[in-house]
């Protein structure tokens, strides 16, 4: 892994215009104000509960969404400053998969025509090259070149993600976002897309973004760890440091929930957290975790924590490591 950023991100915000309770214009922050920089060839795993704003997150980051504020660098570049035509070339090295593969291919194209579009709309190759790309592509992600005539729904769930996964190598990309790749399939036929896209990282040189809310996945695959609530982020720090030691109450409370198949394993004193999660659309003032937190302070009733450098490389958002 380099210590080069191939995407820096800093101060960001994803608002969507919505409705209060009252039918007044409001706006919901699924990303509020979140900054982080994602070295080639890490894995960058990020994690927090369903609604946290991680799959925006991933989305916006590749423009997929349009930000309200804030930046994000790939490399050199900035791509919400880039006009049509740039970014189209720029996509070139910027790919993401999917969370429900039933739902991102064309269940009305076949195979051959889902993997070979990007090359399409790119102009790379004569049909020939672009049919040979095609075959390659099948046999490296593990697929028999011989279905490439087959529709979507003749295939399994994890065949049908290894066509998305096909599809986003098409154009040899650089980084590629996986927004909860693996949660729709079944436990065995993860284990073989997360060693899959270990592979193809190695292979290729690939920088990945790896959403999912399964601890155990990102565990496994991830070299950093970042977690969110709430559209914000609290922690980030290395996966070995993060998992020995979390240090927000969040964090600690996340590990907290998942279930050990092995009861010895199991802590009495583990830490658990109460209530729902609040509405995104009017988020707590201070600290959003306050709420729910055990440890919450008056301060954090006030005023939202910055980030603190707790352990070197491992920053907290929690005003109970502030100085």
């Amino acid at each position: 892994m380099s210590d080069k950023s191939i995407l820096r991100v800093q101060n960001l915000k994803t608002y969507f215009d919505v409705h209060n309770e009252r039918g007044e214009k409001a706006h919901l922050k699924a990303v509020d104000d979140v900054s982080f920089t994602i070295r080639e060839g890490e894995i960058l795993g990020v994690v927090g509960e369903s609604g946290c704003g991680k799959s925006t997150l991933g989305r916006t980051v590749l423009r997929l969404e349009e930000k309200r504020g804030g930046t994000v660098m790939y490399r050199e570049t900035d791509l919400f400053g880039l006009d049509h035509r740039e970014l189209r070339a720029a996509r070139k090295k910027l790919q993401m998969i999917f969370q429900d593969p039933s739902s991102s291919l064309n269940p009305r194209k076949k195979v051959s025509s889902l993997i070979s579009q990007p090359l399409k709309i790119h102009r790379t190759g004569t049909p020939e090259e672009i049919q040979d790309r095609v075959d390659a592509l099948m046999e490296e992600v593990g697929l028999n070149p011989l279905y490439r005539r087959r529709f979507p729904h003749q295939f399994s769930g994890g065949q049908r993600q290894r066509i998305g996964i096909a599809r986003a190598l098409a154009l040899n990309p650089e980084f590629i976002v996986c927004d909860e790749a693996v949660s729709a399939l079944d436990v065995s036929v993860q284990a073989q897309i997360l060693n899959l896209l270990l592979d193809l990282q190695d292979r290729h040189r690939l920088t990945y973004m790896f959403i999912s809310h399964d601890l155990s996945v990102v565990e496994f695959i991830s070299s950093r760890i970042l977690v969110m609530y709430l559209g914000k982020i609290v922690e980030i720090a290395d996966k070995k440091d993060l998992m020995k030691n979390p240090l927000h109450p969040y964090t600690k409370a996340l590990f907290a929930a998942y279930p050990d198949a092995d009861p010895k394993n199991r802590k009495e004193d583990r830490m658990l957290v109460m209530g729902d999660v609040p509405s995104p659309i009017n988020p707590p003032r201070g600290c959003h975790f306050h709420p729910r937190c055990p440890f919450a302070k008056p301060v954090c009733t006030e005023v939202y924590p910055g980030n603190t450098n707790a352990e070197p490389g491992h920053t907290v958002a929690c005003h109970l490591y502030s100085t």
